[in-house]
């Protein structure tokens, strides 16, 4: 019944897709439209991760959560988007649905914020939809503060403001 952690292999690349596109709808689907969250497909979303990792490996880190042998969340972090060399940037904590509240989320922060340290990075950064005041919530809890950076994306064809979160070390 415990959540246990571990680095991602190939082989979890389209299970983490699938459950990325399942985190999506349940987490935006109050604020976005269906046919935004409609695509990617969670094989899309495989292929994508599978792509994505190919040339990312050598300086990102992806950890995946289990819990009874099932992937039921997974983290992203790597260098600052920014290319601010002491920053860090969470890129992703995804769940599946039904392991929201459940501490597995927490567990995945504590995690990549201890993997940052370890890079010797002396802060972390991530974009969160504004929209999405649980992750908001979420982050704030963990020490995270909005630093008042805006910028925009796309989710299928809805245009989306993320907002710029920070924390020390």
């Amino acid at each position: 019944m415990t959540v246990s952690l571990r680095p991602a292999t190939d082989a979890d690349l389209m299970p983490v897709g699938a459950l990325h596109q399942a985190s999506r709808v349940a987490a935006y689907s109050s604020f976005l439209p269906a046919d935004a969250l409609a695509a990617p497909t969670p094989e899309e979303m495989g292929r994508y991760w599978a792509e994505r990792w190919t040339w990312e490996r050598t300086d990102h880190r992806m950890t995946v959560a289990e819990r009874d042998g099932a992937l039921v969340g997974f983290s992203y972090l790597g260098p600052d988007d920014a290319d601010d060399p002491a920053t860090g940037l969470l890129n992703a904590i995804h769940l599946a649905p039904e392991e929201r509240g459940r501490g597995t989320g927490r567990t995945l922060m504590i995690d990549a914020l201890d993997a940052m340290r370890a890079r010797g990075w002396s802060r972390a950064a991530l974009w969160v939809l504004r929209d999405n005041t649980a992750a908001r919530r979420f982050y704030e809890r963990g020490g995270w503060t909005a630093t008042g950076e805006e910028r925009r994306d796309r989710i299928g064809l809805a245009v989306v403001a993320q907002l710029r979160y920070a924390r020390h070390l």
